[in-house]
């Protein structure tokens, strides 16, 4: 494992846009910490998904985004800055979705279009649920939740029992994290970023699960789950629009579950040919332009103030024919174009 301080250091030398404002709140003795950027009249609240990583997995979304919205994000407990409670109770959906609201309070957030990723879907539903006022959208991408069966192959071993040998899913066991934490990572980002040339996005996956610990995340999957009859009750009352977005090629959550939860919250699906399970890793321009096109639908903008001057009073502007030999020109025109 990397150390703490070395990891933050690390992440604040790879950051394409500063913070503006970030802190901590803290329940139960569990401190939560997040970040906003921007000063939009809208917010998103990116809601993290497992613990496995943080709150830098959104780093291809933060930057264009923020220069149209107010965005906040959070490292889950149990990564990143925030804190890593051992028992699995602390790491309970409610706990989860309590974070998010009590990250909404401290950030002066009324209202936000919250965007997920995974399991952070779970937890999202929880907030929409019972704090229908504060949630204006669900952007949810690769929902993993019980209303489709798992793939096959990930039902055939088990996590407690020492696993029968050291290949493909078998290596999704507690035992086997105690051993080899960092071979199980490589082998589960690997499966999550399965498109061709993934590799940088897998490095950084593996990084960030290293920032968390094995007996952290054998604690969030003892933790307290949602069955699939919780969750169809959820999305059964969920009022605010829904967009699902699911790759054909997920290896970690089948698409069919995007499937069943855009039927069960009367949402819509937007099927990504040929992606894996972290798209807005992969393919982030086009997760950006779904994503700004959702929420701006949410809540259209105003059209912009508009404003006509009569001739005298309007700036005198000139036609000016530059010589197009040479950039070193450009200096000698801006100066005679100040004097006009």
């Amino acid at each position: 494992m990397i150390s703490t301080e070395a990891a933050a250091t690390a992440r604040e030398q790879s950051r394409a846009r500063y913070h503006d404002a970030d802190g901590y709140v803290e329940r139960d003795g569990v401190r939560t910490y997040w970040e906003r950027y921007g000063e939009g009249a809208q917010t998103l609240l990116f809601v993290p998904p497992w613990a496995i990583v943080h709150s830098r997995c959104w780093k291809l979304q933060v930057p264009y985004l923020s220069r149209h919205f107010r965005v906040v994000t959070f490292d889950p407990r149990g990564n990143g800055r925030s804190d890593r409670p051992q028992e699995p109770e602390a790491y309970a959906e409610l706990e989860y979705a309590e974070d998010a609201l009590a990250v909404l309070d401290a950030s002066e957030t009324d209202r936000a279009v919250l965007v997920t990723l995974s399991l952070g879907v779970q937890r999202s539903l929880v907030l929409a649920d019972r704090h229908p006022d504060r949630v204006e959208g669900l952007f949810v991408i690769a929902p993993a939740l019980p209303l489709a069966p798992p793939h096959v192959e990930r039902a055939l071993h088990s996590f407690d029992d020492e696993p029968d040998g050291h290949e493909g899913w078998a290596k999704y066991n507690r035992r086997y994290w105690l051993r080899a934490y960092e071979d199980f990572l490589w082998f589960f980002f690997e499966n999550s970023l399965n498109e061709p040339h993934s590799t940088k996005q897998t490095e950084d996956a593996v990084g960030w699960g290293l920032e968390t610990t094995p007996e952290t995340l054998i604690a969030t999957e003892l933790a307290p789950s949602l069955g699939e009859e919780a969750v169809r009750g959820l999305a059964s009352r969920v009022r605010c629009p829904v967009l699902v977005v699911h790759g054909d090629r997920d290896r970690i959550s089948p698409h069919a579950r995007g499937v069943a939860l855009a039927d069960a919250t009367g949402g819509t699906l937007v099927t990504l040919e040929g992606a894996g399970h972290l798209p807005q890793a992969r393919d982030p321009v086009q997760i950006n332009k779904l994503l700004r096109e959702f929420a701006e639908s949410v809540r259209p903008s105003l059209p912009p103030a508009r404003s006509w001057r009569r001739a005298k009073r309007r700036r005198r502007r000139a036609v000016y024919v530059s010589s197009p030999i040479g950039l070193g020109h450009a200096r000698r025109d801006v100066a005679i174009a100040n004097e006009l």
